[in-house]
């Protein structure tokens, strides 16, 4: 518990009781008080007195009064006096701190106990214990944002993404790394990820506008029970670094949607080597020039399309057909068949995987 916290709320109070107020620890040492230069005395005799038991209870003329957890009483309240006025002061005082000082614990405990659970940072037996003891819904649907925010900013991305999402019982925001900000949120069971995708969109803008920063977002699957949470996490992460390899220009990638590029992501380098060499038998991959690359990523975008295709290149009909002969004599490959048009297309993804080199989880 924070004695910055205490001390604020005693300063607040000093204008509503005409006497001092403080708070002091199992030690007996004064950590909050209205009157600062008391802040650090030692007062055993009264720390013996007020932890004994819950009563009120008046030594060397203050009223104390302990507060904290049922099991554990680890802080006491006191006021100047030993009157009836000061036993309604201690008593008032009492139940306001220990109201902050639970919703202060439980807020941190929440936070710290998510964070655990996605990192793999608690035993699997503990989560579910841990997940009663701060009355977690076990039921609820959840998923994992990962925010990527590259660059520098003088405002905590983190404060902005937290007004976003003001229910702190429901919605988590958790600090994963100086670039990556966890979002856990609560989400209905029959969420799409289009809606998902229109969140994290609304969150990317809320930055732009607020810090002027790009955020990229990784976007988990759904899962339900809180131990699930660590693969939902994982696969926001995947869903980044894949996007980082096969779709440089999206800011929002799903895991649902990384299709094949998950599975190649998923493929050791020395098995991507040995499938490119036998798919290219005749000559190398790279022995194809940007303008044969470029027509063949818009023949595939074009649904194997040869008029369509020719169209949106502002190319003959025929000299697309040139072209493409031109790759099935340099490969061995077809684009106009669709199986050879798979394994064509697959290999480029290969290949795009190789270069980059990504990140492992």
């Amino acid at each position: 518990m924070s004695n910055r916290l205490f001390q604020g709320v005693i300063h607040q109070m000093r204008g509503a009781i005409d006497r001092t107020i403080g708070i002091i620890d199992e030690t007996g040492a004064v950590i909050s008080c209205s009157e600062l230069g008391r802040i650090g005395e030692v007062r055993s005799s009264a720390a013996a007195a007020a932890f004994m038991d819950a009563e009120v209870c008046v030594v060397d003329g203050c009223t104390y009064k302990a507060f904290g957890s049922q099991i554990h009483q680890e802080y006491a309240v006191f006021v100047d006096g030993d009157d009836d006025l000061a036993e309604k002061y201690v008593n008032i005082s009492a139940v306001a701190l220990n109201n902050l000082k639970l919703y202060f614990d439980e807020k941190y405990d929440r936070n710290n106990f998510i964070k655990n659970v996605i990192l793999d940072n608690i035993l699997p037996g503990d989560i579910y214990l841990k997940a009663r003891e701060l009355r977690f819904n076990n039921d609820a649907s959840r998923t994992v944002l990962l925010i990527r925010i590259p660059e520098q900013s003088d405002i905590s991305a983190y404060d902005v993404i937290q007004n976003l999402f003001p229910d702190k019982s429901k919605d988590f925001i958790v600090n994963v790394s100086e670039t990556d900000i966890a979002l856990i949120k609560e989400v209905k069971s029959n969420v799409e990820s289009k809606d998902l995708e229109k969140l994290a969109r609304s969150i990317a803008d809320a930055l732009s506008t607020e810090l002027y920063v790009h955020a990229v977002i990784g976007i988990g699957t759904t899962v339900v029970g809180i131990k699930e949470l660590a693969r939902s996490f994982k696969e926001a992460q995947v869903s980044l670094e894949v996007g980082k390899v096969f779709d440089t220009e999206k800011t929002i990638v799903s895991y649902d949607s990384l299709g094949i590029a998950r599975l190649i992501y998923q493929l050791p380098t020395t098995l991507c080597e040995m499938f490119l060499h036998e798919v290219f038998k005749r000559g190398s991959i790279d022995s194809l020039d940007q303008e044969t690359l470029f027509t063949i990523q818009k023949f595939f975008e074009n649904n194997l399309n040869v008029s369509e295709t020719s169209r949106k290149l502002f190319v003959h009909r025929n000299t697309l057909v040139y072209r493409l002969e031109k790759i099935k004599k340099l490969t061995g490959l077809d684009l106009r068949e669709f199986d050879d048009a798979i394994v064509f297309k697959v290999a480029l993804m290969v290949k795009k995987y190789l270069d980059a080199d990504p990140i492992k989880y």
